[in-house]
């Protein structure tokens, strides 16, 4: 190798220093490749997200279809509503309004599920609701259906927010627009 002219020497440095620079940059092109196939998984996984919960709001909504078709008919037809009522001793045009009562209830239920209104605006419009006596007769009747939910689902968290206005308009009938919590930070919303 000593006898290596410096023209071969340079070749050789050359190609050396060139396989060198075609390793660094087949190792940062790996590396940025990878970092590119890493976000490109994190955005999958966020659209899957999405699109987890977008099916989920829809079940929900078919579910709640179902749900009122069968009021609908209970309504309509006496004998599908002492089948489809578990609470008692009430007249035909009794069991039809607390059938409604629910279904009114349970639309509000559905829209803050699914999103379409926000804590404070399904607060705004139960306040609304819980001013109708057939409404306050409703919740009170069935009082021991809410009893058998979990006390974390959004059901029970409304259930007793629900349960305050009652109480307070029962006290103040006149101050309606204030009963139950504030906007948001009242501990009870979801």
């Amino acid at each position: 190798m000593a006898t290596q002219t410096p023209a071969v020497r340079r070749s050789r440095i050359g190609s050396a220093v060139a396989s060198g620079r075609d390793l660094m940059r087949a190792f940062f092109t790996r590396g940025s490749r990878r970092r590119r196939q890493e976000d490109i998984l994190l955005e999958l996984l966020g659209q899957l997200r999405l699109m987890t919960e977008e099916i989920h709001r829809a079940n929900l909504i078919q579910q709640y279809r179902l749900s009122l078709e069968q009021m609908d008919r209970a309504i309509d037809d006496p004998s599908l509503a002492d089948a489809a009522s578990t609470l008692t001793g009430l007249s035909e045009v009794k069991r039809r309004q607390m059938i409604f009562a629910n279904r009114q209830y349970g639309n509000l239920l559905m829209a803050h599920r699914v999103g379409v209104y926000s804590w404070d605006e399904l607060v705004g419009h139960l306040r609304v609701l819980c001013r109708n006596e057939l409404f306050a007769e409703y919740w009170d009747r069935t009082d021991e259906h809410r009893r058998s939910l979990p006390t974390d689902s959004t059901e029970a968290r409304v259930g007793a927010v629900v349960d305050v206005m009652i109480e307070e308009l029962g006290d103040d009938p006149e101050r309606w627009w204030v009963v139950g919590p504030g906007p948001q930070g009242s501990g009870l919303e979801p």
